[in-house]
């Protein structure tokens, strides 16, 4: 293996570390809230003097904590934890591929539109493994609430959609994803990258 090859895969592994590490406290971080925002789209909607099961994100949060202790707002995470590193290392692999695409020379400087194009590609890369992982991750914390449970875990529900209803029953909400995550994605890495180049010496590199 050569110098510049040997190069080039230390810097996919540590894409890939350091992606994957960042992806798992962002989910650490934002899951509660996730958990939270679902349950309240999911309550059925009061019938006659019924009233609501939550009335506010708070309300939500806390009985949630009250039923199920704090581990209930984790409840669906299996899904996402699985599927953010290789999340984050296509997403970092399609970012790069998209700036190599539109480079002439390796360290040319790519401009703010042509950034935002790279993560572009990211989001479409990404999408492959997000879509799936964040409709197992919908089924089972709106199971949570419900007597019967379907599932025993993010393997056994993505099993069960592929044997009930093929590929495409874990790609349903494919579009509306690619529409949310492609632009969103290009803003991420253009923003990324502005501020690196303001906030750190020679622009980070």
């Amino acid at each position: 293996m050569s110098a510049d090859n040997g190069g080039h895969l230390l810097a996919y592994v540590k894409h890939f570390v350091s992606g994957g590490m960042g992806g798992v406290c962002l989910t650490l971080a934002g899951q509660p809230m996730d958990t939270v925002k679902v349950n309240l789209q999911i309550q059925a909607r009061p019938v006659g003097g019924q009233k609501l099961l939550y009335n506010s994100t708070v309300d939500c949060f806390r009985k949630i904590v009250s039923q199920q202790g704090l581990w209930g707002l984790y409840k669906g995470m299996g899904a996402p934890l699985a599927g953010i590193t290789p999340i984050m290392a296509i997403t970092f692999f399609g970012f790069s591929l998209g700036k190599k695409l539109q480079q002439k020379q390796p360290h040319d400087v790519l401009r703010p539109h042509q950034v935002f194009s790279a993560g572009m590609l990211a989001g479409l890369c990404a999408a492959i493994i997000v879509v799936p992982a964040e409709r197992i991750k919908c089924l089972l914390q709106a199971q949570a609430n419900s007597k019967v449970k379907r599932f025993s875990g993010p393997v056994d529900c993505a099993r069960e959609l592929f044997r009930k209803q093929g590929i495409q029953s874990l790609y349903r909400g494919t579009v509306l994803t690619l529409l949310r995550d492609i632009p969103a994605s290009g803003m991420y890495f253009m923003s990324y990258e502005w501020m690196k180049d303001k906030m750190t010496p020679h622009g980070g590199r």
